[in-house]
């Protein structure tokens, strides 16, 4: 599975380290908590180092990730590890030389550390991509103040339930297309019941829900003919996801010998190429609606679009990794949701019960009906403690040098906090 970095705020932690080799904590306070600590008397004793860490080297890394099969499911190996190393290991991938850490307490330890603007992992094949290309970074490459100032940009209309909320009659939309194509699907299969390929139309499902959100249109991926450019949207994010993880791995001169980089920046032109000509045909319609002097009225993208708050470039990159985050995202926890679910009736019926109690019949369930639905939620959030659909979440240490257990990290030292996972 691709990696993909999620970004959370955190607050800052100072250090000094005293000549003994002992940490001592100043008194700092949260940003976001408005927590103080207070300084602490100094610790004589002298921490490790990631030298003192054991864990898989590149080439051990390899081996478990193509020829063990662990490259499509990097949780299980992160679990495998945990097992074999303990709960902090250090592993090579690429370029990168990380700190792996796999337990909810020390997890707590670096996100109290990280600062007010988390770094996350680097993505320097992206970083050259749009410097190629004269683009805007985005979340996933700005860093610092940039990075904090579109971060507040997109957040809001994103992350607060009202505002969630108002996407409701689109998504119901889309789920009732997709349940429509399902059973159109069931009736033209040999035994009028089985859909041979129920994970493609989840996938389609889920790029259609978070294409109606971010772009305001329908793009057709739940109709028997999906129109080309939809089509060529979906084959490029595929693409990406797929090739990023190898560009990164593979050393910068096989660019010249193998095709990967090739077709990464291919699928990269595809991607943000088919997002502009959205993003401009709906600059194209506000112009339209202010010109006759008509109240602009939308959604998200209408939204950015009007608040000023994000420079046209970066309206463009930012649409199209939240595209990115919201697929597979999606498809994969329905995929695996619906598995468990058929493989286990009396959860089946628990889950039914739960649902029509709240909304019998084919009542469309508004957010106050999800709140009163608590088995529902249960049933996510197990599926993805089961099958996470980002394996890891990367951190570098910039700011402050960090303490992880009785280990001395100092500034630039990735630290990747692994969620905790098990497989059923």
């Amino acid at each position: 599975m691709p990696l993909r970095l999620t970004v959370y705020h955190g607050r800052t932690l100072s250090t000094l380290i005293d000549r003994s080799g002992g940490l001592r904590f100043k008194s700092c306070t949260s940003r976001h908590l408005g927590a103080t600590f207070q300084t602490t008397e100094t610790h004589p004793k002298k921490y490790k180092t990631i030298d003192d860490l054991s864990g898989p080297s590149l080439a051990t890394t390899v081996y478990w990730l193509f020829v063990k099969g662990y490259s499509v499911k990097s949780h299980a190996m992160q679990i495998e590890h945990k097992n074999i190393y303990g709960p902090v290991w250090r592993s090579r991938f690429g370029p990168f030389d990380v700190v792996n850490v796999a337990s909810a307490d020390l997890i707590a330890q670096v996100i109290r550390q990280e600062g007010r603007y988390p770094i996350r992992t680097e993505l320097p094949h992206w970083k050259e991509y749009r410097d190629m290309r004269g683009q805007a970074y985005g979340l996933h490459v700005d860093e610092g103040p940039e990075w904090y100032r579109m971060r507040r940009a997109l957040n809001p209309k994103l992350l607060k339930l009202p505002e969630v909320s108002r996407y409701a009659p689109v998504i119901h939309q889309v789920v009732g297309d997709l349940l429509q194509r399902i059973e159109k699907l069931r009736l033209r299969s040999g035994d009028h019941a089985t859909v041979s390929d129920l994970a493609s139309e989840l996938y389609k499902f889920g790029f259609e829900g978070i294409s109606s959100i971010l772009f305001e249109t329908r793009l057709g991926c739940l109709q028997d003919e999906i129109p080309e450019d939809t089509l060529k949207f979906i084959a490029a994010v595929g693409d990406m996801l797929t090739l990023s993880e190898i560009v990164l791995f593979l050393p910068l001169w096989t660019r010249k010998v193998l095709p990967f980089w090739k077709r990464f920046v291919q699928a990269w032109d595809d991607l943000v190429g088919v997002a502009q000509r959205l993003i401009d045909r709906k600059v194209a319609e506000i112009d339209v609606q202010m010109q006759a002097g008509k109240p602009v009225e939308g959604m998200y993208l209408t939204h950015l679009l009007s608040s000023d708050k994000l420079s046209l470039r970066e309206v463009y990159i930012s649409i199209t990794e939240l595209l990115l985050g919201g697929v597979d995202t999606t498809s994969n926890t329905l995929s695996w949701t619906l598995y468990h679910l058929a493989r286990d009736p009396a959860s089946q019926d628990r889950l039914y019960q739960d649902v029509t109690s709240v909304c019998p019949g084919r009542q469309q369930p508004s957010s106050e009906d999800l709140t009163r639905m608590p088995y529902l939620k249960a049933v996510f959030k197990e599926t993805l403690r089961m099958y996470p659909v980002v394996p890891g979440n990367g951190r570098l240490t910039l700011e402050n040098e960090v303490v992880v257990d009785n280990y001395l990290f100092p500034k630039k030292d990735p630290v990747s906090s692994v969620p905790l996972c098990s497989q059923p």
